[in-house]
């Protein structure tokens, strides 16, 4: 698209956008931010709760009527929310945020909102020399072949599943053992953990445990469970992983290893991602997975590890 085909409104005057997109019909607006628009028929301060209600209820009529796709771009807080009063929120028919780690050069493009399809859709792209490129694989970087302390889960994001990378690091502790998680659920790793430690016995009440997942995206789906449990055993161990091997699976209090949904869609982004391995629960295995990569079933975390590190 070339540069012609752009226009642009310097003002912030809500009369002056509306009239504006009114006589050019383009096929795209995009207000940024509309906490700085002003309707000059209010006397609120822009970025007030009145002023973001009456701007936005201005902008969706306005796009409803002239049929143009009105993209708002908003305030966010240091913990991601969106900024000011939850008007804004209600008004629109998708709430998308587009955030990531700008120092690993991933971003994600994650839907908190959507009145016409799912909740949770995630795209992942990775900042290039070129420009934004989509991956669809997902954030799995590679660093589970090969490495101890890695292995991939596959987590599912609304009608997408994406292979993500996850890391875990045991070490002695010398004093007091501490937990650090970046990208994980922390709750969800103490848990893992301690259903690991007890199964394969890797001594990690007296190790400190660090966890993270590629691509600076908080993992929160109980199927990384498996994942988790095979990296930390993998750590504890001084073992790699089998290369090109994917897990799936919630993990009980007792080790089994449970079902999760989306089974077909996160051997299909296993498979994107270079896995010819994917272990997974026996139970509701559907057929067309044994057509995209070799399964493994496994019923305990015992058994996924002695797969996984090839010792008991």
């Amino acid at each position: 698209m070339g540069g012609d085909a752009l226009g642009y409104i310097p003002g912030r005057d809500l009369d002056e956008v509306v009239q504006t997109v009114t006589a050019v019909r383009p096929a795209v607006a995009v207000i940024d931010s509309v906490q700085t628009i002003r309707d000059p028929c209010s006397d609120a301060l822009p970025g007030g709760a009145s002023q973001v209600r009456a701007c936005t209820d201005a902008l969706v009529g306005m796009a409803k009527e002239q049929g143009v796709t009105v993209i708002l771009v908003g305030h966010v807080t240091k913990d991601g929310d969106v900024a000011g009063p939850r008007t804004l929120e209600h008004a629109v028919d998708t709430v998308l945020s587009f955030e990531g780690d700008p120092r690993s050069g991933l971003r994600v493009l994650a839907a908190g909102k959507n009145r016409f399809g799912p909740e949770g859709e995630v795209a992942w792209f990775e900042m290039t020399g070129a420009g934004l490129v989509e991956r669809e694989g997902g954030p799995g970087s590679g660093e589970a072949d090969g490495e101890p302390g890695a292995a991939t889960g596959v987590v599912l994001a609304g009608r997408r599943a994406l292979a993500v990378d996850v890391q875990a690091l045991v070490v002695p502790a010398e004093g007091p053992p501490r937990r650090y998680v970046s990208g994980l659920d922390g709750r969800r790793l103490n848990i893992v953990a301690a259903v690991a430690d007890q199964a394969a016995r890797l001594n990690l009440g007296h190790a400190e445990v660090y966890g993270t997942s590629s691509g600076g995206y908080r993992q929160d789906d109980p199927g990384l469970d498996l994942a988790i449990a095979v990296a930390l055993a993998s750590s504890a161990s001084g073992r790699a992983a089998r290369t090109r091997s994917a897990f799936v699976g919630e993990l009980s209090l007792t080790g089994a290893v449970r079902a999760v949904p989306g089974m077909e869609q996160r051997a299909s982004a296993a498979v994107s991602a270079g896995a010819t391995a994917l272990v997974v629960p026996p139970s509701g295995v559907p057929d067309a997975l044994f057509e995209r990569v070799s399964v493994i079933p496994v019923r305990h975390v015992r058994d996924a590890v002695t797969w996984a590190l090839g010792a008991g």
